[in-house]
C-alpha cells in the first residue's frame, strides 16, 4: 500500500454517534501498553500521527484514520489499564461493543498481544468476545525486537495456546522498531478490504 494521504477524520468518545462510512474499515484492539499507536504509525509511514503516550490508557476514543480516501484504520480504546476506574473501563467496553455491532464496513479485526508475555485475562476475554461477535481476529504479536530470534516460535506458540486460538488463526510477529511484519499486515488488509492477493 502506497500511502498518499492520511486524515484523522473522526474521533468518537463515549457519547458520540459512530460515523456511517462508505469505505472498508479494519480495526485494531489491544491492551493499553501493547504498542497500538506505534503499529498504526508504522502502517501509515508516520512517526507520530497516532498519539503515543508515556501514560498507558490515553486512547479513550475510537479514532478513524482515512487512508488514501480508500479505507479506514480504526484505533479502538486500549483495555486493561489498572489506573482507569471501573466505570471508565465499562464505558470503553460498551464503546467497542457498539462499534463492532454497528459498523457495516468492518472487514477485519486485528488483536495486538505483547509477544514477550503470556496473554493476560483481559487479552483472553477480548479474543473470545471478538470471536463471539462473529469475527476471526488476526493476532499481531508486538514488540518482536524485544526477544531473541531463537525465541520467536516458542513465544508464538505461547500466545496460540494462551488464547486457545481458533484453528487457522493467523499470528503475525511485528516490530515497530524494525518494521518486520508491516508488509504482511498490509497484504492482509488489502486482501480483506479489496480482495487483492499479492502474488508471491
Amino acid at each position: 500500500m502506497v500511502i498518499r494521504s492520511i486524515n484523522l477524520e473522526t474521533v468518537c468518545g463515549v457519547t458520540s454517534t459512530l460515523p456511517v462510512n462508505d469505505k472498508p474499515e479494519v480495526a485494531f484492539a489491544g491492551k493499553s501498553n501493547v504498542g497500538k499507536s506505534s503499529l498504526i504509525n508504522t502502517l501509515m509511514n508516520r512517526k507520530a500521527y497516532a498519539r503515543i503516550s508515556a501514560t498507558p490508557g490515553k486512547t479513550q476514543t475510537i479514532n478513524f484514520y482515512n487512508i488514501n480516501d480508500e479505507l479506514y484504520l480504526v484505533d479502538l480504546p486500549g483495555y486493561g489499564y489498572a489506573r482507569v476506574s471501573e466505570k471508565e473501563k465499562e464505558q470503553w467496553g460498551k464503546m467497542i461493543e457498539r462499534y463492532l455491532h454497528s459498523s457495516k464496513q468492518l472487514k477485519a479485526v486485528f488483536l495486538l498481544i505483547d509477544i514477550r508475555h503470556e496473554p493476560s485475562a483481559n487479552d483472553k476475554m477480548m479474543y473470545r468476545w471478538v470471536v463471539e461477535q462473529g469475527y476471526q481476529p488476526v493476532i499481531i504479536a508486538t514488540k518482536l525486537d524485544k526477544i531473541k530470534r531463537s525465541q520467536v516460535q516458542k513465544h508464538v506458540k505461547m500466545i496460540k495456546e494462551g488464547l486457545a486460538l481458533v484453528p487457522g488463526t493467523k499470528v503475525i510477529p511485528f516490530s515497530s522498531a524494525t518494521k518486520q511484519g508491516k508488509d504482511e499486515i498490509w497484504e492482509l488488509i488489502e486482501k480483506e478490504c479489496f480482495g487483492v492477493t499479492v502474488e508471491e
